[in-house]
């Protein structure tokens, strides 16, 4: 047997608790939590006993909740209906078994606590009541001070807001642990990932939350999800659209099917449109991808953007361009990272034209050769006009498929890579000679209808896109050009408002080729 005794001063008082700590030993791990309103008397008096009580007792443990008076009887009444309890005042006490685990076991309020404490420790205590009714003072000054310090630390984070829709899909989970990196986001020091995902999966992304913040990566602030429009986009720097649940097509979509499809597609963008117009911030990136309406997706939401210049958004090609490379790879028995510079024209998603007239490839076993920075270009090497102008485009075409029918999904690792390559080279982390094919809004000088988005090359320079100048667009370029603008054409009329415009049978054939998955 042993006395222990702890004390407190106030106002030059010193008040102590006295007691006989015979039966303490074998109260081993001892959890106690204490609850109660910051500027509750009782709460206050409970708390420096408990206080007392853990500087004395080598195995009794106090973990102590402090609410503001506002918060109180909701927090009370969610705690008691998740564990089943009836409390009705200030403080709660409960025990939790830490030896034993199992459900938390309620002890009561202040008067429950103090009896505690009295049979199993002969606590004495001697706290007037205007020393309790400073001290519960003293409590809501503390604590609304540290809410203070709290917020103002973090209006000093300033986290890149990162929304990405269709979260859910198979290119999301390929995305998010290589997206949250300085390797892609230089001189960014905290990330705050938005996963949007309209089909109401709401438990599958608080699974995803949860896998996401368990990556631990450095750059993460906070993740959020989001199953609707009311917050969407908010804030957002970086915005990434993915194909939603419309990319599921079946062999058998008709004509019928196939204009409801679009016309859900263009509500869908023209609403995002306008919400990316409100809530974004002025220099957010936006990026369409995908295998379905990538083109037409972008320009929809152009069309409803008046406050966000058309440079920031783009649709990705670099999937495309990696899959001619790796075909033509195939080809030379080459790598593929040994064929650069390939170009994308067009409609990504539809009628797009694969050009080598600038495309590079390095380490050929052929009669001419060199050190590993020598490169040839690819036409004189692949000199079958035939091969390239015909099998190439429908290799390139029929690749996607081909991953899609093994694997029953399309290709999403290809589309994340995409993704990122795109974002590494928007935000400086590119060769100055690199080449992209990206949808962008069609320059004025392709004498294109105004409002298509159109895959063209570009080059990135300090941070900013601009449209590769000295290319070649030859006659037969240019009339694949105007069959893809006028393919989108038709699609948005498709889309539009009145639905009175009637597709072409052929472009729907075609059409259904390509968005099949």
């Amino acid at each position: 047997m042993f006395v222990c005794s702890a004390s407190y001063t106030d106002s030059n008082k010193r008040y102590t608790h006295s007691f006989l700590a015979t039966d303490a030993i074998r109260d081993a791990m001892a959890k106690f939590v204490l609850a109660g309103k910051t500027d509750c008397p009782h709460y206050a008096k409970a708390e420096l006993l408990a206080d007392s009580l853990q500087r004395c007792l080598p195995n009794f443990r106090i973990h102590k909740i402090s609410v503001l008076p506002h918060a109180w009887k909701e927090w009370l009444e969610d705690t008691c209906t998740r564990n089943g309890w009836k409390h009705e005042q200030s403080p709660l006490v409960w025990r939790e078994l830490v030896d034993q685990g199992g459900k938390a076991m309620l002890l009561g309020g202040f008067s429950d606590f103090l009896e505690h404490c009295q049979d199993y420790y002969s606590v004495t205590s001697d706290m007037p009541t205007d020393i309790m009714l400073s001290v519960a003072s003293e409590n809501l000054e503390t604590k609304m001070n540290s809410i203070v310090e709290e917020q103002h630390r973090v209006s000093l984070i300033k986290p890149l807001h990162i929304w990405l829709s269709s979260a859910l899909s198979p290119t999301g989970h390929f995305l998010i642990p290589n997206l949250l990196s300085a390797e892609v986001f230089p001189n960014t020091s905290a990330i705050s990932l938005h996963l949007l995902n309209l089909e109401g999966k709401e438990e599958q992304l608080q699974w995803l939350r949860m896998e996401t913040e368990n990556l631990a990566l450095p750059l993460l602030y906070q993740v959020t999800i989001h199953t609707d429009l009311e917050q969407a986009f908010k804030e957002a720097d970086v915005i990434l659209l993915q194909d939603e649940c419309w990319s599921d097509d079946s062999d058998t979509e008709d004509e019928e099917e196939m204009k409801k499809k679009v016309k859900r597609i263009s509500d869908r963008y023209r609403e995002y449109g306008q919400l990316i117009d409100t809530r974004a911030n002025r220099e957010v990136k936006v990026i369409v991808s995908g295998d379905s309406f990538v083109n037409l997706r972008c320009s929809l939401l152009l069309d409803n953007v008046n406050l966000i210049d058309s440079n920031q958004f783009v649709t990705v090609a670099t999937q495309l361009e990696n899959e001619a490379r790796a075909i033509i790879a195939r080809k030379l028995k080459v790598r593929t990272s040994d064929v650069t510079h390939v170009i994308v024209w067009g409609n990504i998603s539809g009628s797009f034209y694969i050009d080598l007239q600038r495309a590079k490839v390095f380490n050929y076993d052929g009669p001419i050769k060199g050190p590993a920075y020598f490169s040839q270009p690819a036409k004189n090497i692949l000199q079958e006009r035939k091969w390239l102008e015909t099998d190439l485009q429908e290799l390139v075409r029929c690749q996607r498929a081909a991953v899609a029918s093994k694997t029953c999904r399309a290709a999403p690792m290809s589309l994340a890579n995409g993704i990122l390559e795109v974002l590494k080279a928007w935000n400086g982390i590119c060769g100055p000679d690199e080449i992209f094919s990206l949808g962008v809004l069609c320059p004025g000088d392709y004498n294109l209808p105004d409002g298509i988005v159109l895959s063209v090359p570009v080059i990135f320079t300090d941070r900013k896109w601009s449209v590769l100048s000295d290319v070649t667009r030859e006659d037969n370029l240019k009339e694949r050009l105007e069959i893809a603008a006028s393919e989108l054409r038709q699609e948005k009329e498709l889309g539009s408002e009145d639905n009175t415009v009637a597709i072409n049978k052929k472009i729907v054939d075609g059409r259904l080729k390509q968005t099949k998955t």
